[in-house]
C-alpha cells in the first residue's frame, strides 16, 4: 500500500513529523521568543512604561505583528519589537530588524491606530535580548528608543 509523507508523519512514531512535534520541556524558538518578550516587558515596566497590549496581530493574512504596545509616562504610544539572539554573529539582535520587518511593524501599528479618534504621539522602539537565556547571568537587555521611523 502507498502512503503519502503526511500520512506517514501523522500516523507513525518514526515518521518525519515525529521529530518536529514539541516535547515537554523542549526549548523551541517559540519558547525562547516568549522568554525574551517577558524579559523585555519586565525591563520596560521597571522603567515606568505601562503595558497596553501584547502580540497585536493585524487581521487577515500578510499583515504584521507588534510584540508589545506600551504607554510611556508622557503619553506616547510605543510600538516595541523584541529581538533575541544568543550571539553577536551576523550583527546580533538589533541588526535582525530588517527594513522588511520594520515595514510590517509599521503596517501593524497603522492598523492598530485606526481605533483612535485622534492619534497620540507614537514611536517605534526595539528591545534586544542578547545572550543565552539558559544562562541568565550572560543575558544583556538593551532598549533602543526611537529605533526607526515611518516613511
Amino acid at each position: 500500500m502507498w502512503f503519502s509523507r503526511k500520512q506517514v508523519a501523522k500516523g507513525s512514531p518514526g515518521g518525519a513529523g515525529a521529530a518536529a512535534a514539541e516535547q515537554p520541556g523542549q526549548i523551541t524558538t517559540k519558547r525562547l521568543g516568549d522568554a525574551a518578550e517577558s524579559l523585555a516587558l519586565a525591563h520596560l515596566l521597571r522603567a515606568g512604561m505601562k503595558l497596553v497590549e501584547s502580540n497585536y496581530r493585524t487581521p487577515g493574512r500578510g499583515g504584521g505583528e507588534v510584540d508589545l504596545v506600551m504607554r510611556a509616562p508622557d503619553g506616547t504610544l510605543v510600538f516595541v519589537e523584541v529581538r533575541q539572539r544568543r550571539s553577536m554573529g551576523h550583527g546580533g539582535a538589533a541588526a535582525s530588524v530588517s527594513a522588511v520587518k520594520q515595514r510590517r511593524i509599521i503596517f501593524a501599528a497603522r492598523q492598530y491606530l485606526m481605533r483612535f479618534a485622534s492619534l497620540p504621539p507614537c514611536r517605534f522602539d526595539v528591545v534586544t535580548v542578547q545572550g543565552g537565556l539558559d544562562a541568565p547571568e550572560t543575558v544583556a537587555v538593551e532598549w533602543l528608543r526611537g529605533a526607526f521611523e515611518t516613511d
